[in-house]
């Protein structure tokens, strides 16, 4: 019985398959359409592979066609890359495409910069993708990628397969190398410019007694989990300049330091948590003016310096944990501003002695309760003086309904104060009665103006989420700053108003309708 069950199941399934009527392709007479006519793969770096992009192919005839050649122009020599219908290549025959249904191919790059003369740090590569047909000459779609030359800085590699680290503690060590006077290809690694980008892979460490020089218009991309340690008796001077602009807001003289990620493409530009920080390890020194610090996991890490950080017309954007993290740290800042970043703008934690005055400490975080600002003195276990905690003149701002976050513990020194400041705190009660806030502490409030819901006493910041923070005409930091400590420009180097000047970096301007 079983036996004859399984002939009938047999004698089914052949049934069915032959019913089946073959697909009849025709050789494709072109009339193809596509998602795009010309993909940009977006700037590269050299030797580093893109991202990989799409594009999608249209057959909107009513005949299974086949498409003879589907190849790029300059063929096996091309610089791109394929994949069609799951096969990777970069000449394919008789490409199959059902009437009324699509396909998509996918592409990457990879392009050696010095394969190619040219003066300047950046080459325009072209190719196409021509899809021939029995018609006539083939349609094709354009590719194009701008490739940039720059200094690449990495780790050795040793002969029995390992590579250099650095130590870190007593008993660990991380992927990473001290940079060299005379490397035989970078030349002197303690002095950046603006003559191309750098990239660096692993962590990239100033050793005692050496200065890394930073000049104006360097540009500084890390790898993911890579970044620059500044060690013990080290330094770092980061001095960039004011970029200069047209009357359509375009930059003509780019000359502010950027240290960002190696992602180029535009959907990575806002991305938290691409690479590490710029580590200042105790006993490290340094200063940092006109620099923008985007995308890392911590954007300034400080731990215990013995001599001030001096941070002037600095901006740290999309930190996945904190924009700067100071333990212990030493900090004089003007013009600094912070946003969108995974648990603090800005953290002053185990002590400290730090001045900020015209400052913006925002933070619209995605998800909630992230604060601007956190300062502490310590743990249960560990307390350290908080020597002095001052913001004059600032904004402290954000998508959390506190901008302050405040821990008093043990007996050390809880030093701090906040002059002439707008600072968020819509409060439900539970800090009502709280001696370290403004609710039940204006001592350490002086001439501060308290937002207590989110419809009053608004900062009216441009765009936070586009990071664009000068204050309009609405602001209620609008002229009430005090102007004794307004003897400096605004970030973008505008002379503020010796008399009634606004709180934060930027001074207020009308915005367009």
């Amino acid at each position: 019985m079983r036996h004859y069950i399984y002939i009938l199941f047999i004698a089914f399934v052949l049934s069915l398959t032959s019913c089946r009527q073959d697909f009849d392709f025709e050789p494709s007479t072109g009339g193809l359409e596509f998602s795009k006519q010309t993909v940009y793969l977006d700037t590269v770096f050299s030797n580093i592979g893109s991202s990989t992009y799409t594009l999608k192919v249209y057959n909107n005839s009513d005949k299974d066609i086949k498409i003879p050649t589907l190849q790029l122009a300059q063929g096996e020599n091309s610089k791109y890359r394929l994949m069609v219908d799951g096969i990777p290549g970069k000449v394919f025959r008789n490409v199959e495409l059902l009437a009324k249904d699509s396909m998509f191919i996918f592409i990457e790059t990879t392009i050696d910069y010095s394969e190619y003369a040219n003066p300047d740090s950046e080459y325009l590569y072209t190719d196409k993708i021509e899809f021939h047909n029995i018609s006539g000459a083939p349609q094709t779609v354009d590719l194009v990628t701008l490739v940039r030359d720059a200094y690449f800085l990495y780790p050795k590699r040793f002969s029995d397969g390992t590579y250099e680290t650095l130590p870190i503690g007593d008993n660990d060590s991380i992927y990473g190398f001290y940079l060299d006077h005379n490397d035989p290809v970078n030349g002197n690694e303690y002095v950046w410019n603006e003559s191309k980008p750098y990239v660096i892979y692993g962590y990239a460490a100033v050793p005692t007694g050496e200065t890394l020089t930073i000049s104006e218009g360097a540009k500084i991309h890390f790898h993911a989990d890579s970044g620059l340690i500044i060690g013990n008796g080290a330094t770092i001077t980061a001095t960039g300049d004011y970029s200069q602009y047209d009357s359509d807001g375009n930059v003509t003289d780019d000359n502010e330091i950027v240290f960002e990620s190696d992602r180029l493409e535009p959907g990575f530009s806002d991305i938290a948590g691409q690479w590490g920080a710029i580590w200042m390890t105790e006993g490290s020194t340094g200063s940092f003016k006109n620099v923008t610090i985007k995308n890392a996991t911590v954007g300034l890490l400080i731990e215990h310096n013995s001599s001030v950080i001096n941070m002037r017309d600095v901006q740290i954007y999309n930190c996945s944990n904190v924009g700067v993290l100071a333990r212990t740290g030493i900090i004089d800042g003007k013009n600094v501003v912070i946003n969108n970043c995974g648990q603090a703008g800005l953290a002053c934690s185990y002590g400290g002695d730090y001045n900020f005055t015209h400052c913006t400490f925002a933070n619209y975080w995605p998800r909630p309760n992230q604060v601007p600002v956190a300062i502490d003195n310590g743990n249960d276990e560990l307390q350290i003086n908080l020597t002095n905690a001052n913001f004059t003149n600032c904004i402290i701002y954000g998508s959390s309904s506190y901008g302050i976050s405040l821990t008093q513990k043990g007996t050390a020194a809880f030093n701090y104060i906040f002059r002439n400041c707008l600072i968020k705190f819509v409060d439900f009660g539970q800090f009502e009665e709280d001696p370290l806030y403004p609710l039940a502490n204006t001592a350490n409030y002086p001439n501060c103006i308290i937002a207590e819901n989110s419809t009053t006493n608004k900062p009216d910041f441009k765009n936070p989420d586009k990071n664009q923070f000068i204050i309009g005409d609405d602001s209620a930091a609008k002229e009430t700053a005090d102007p004794a400590f307004s003897t400096f420009n605004d970030i973008l180097n505008n002379p503020r108003n010796a008399l009634t000047t606004d709180m934060g970096a930027y001074n207020h301007i009308v915005f367009p309708n």
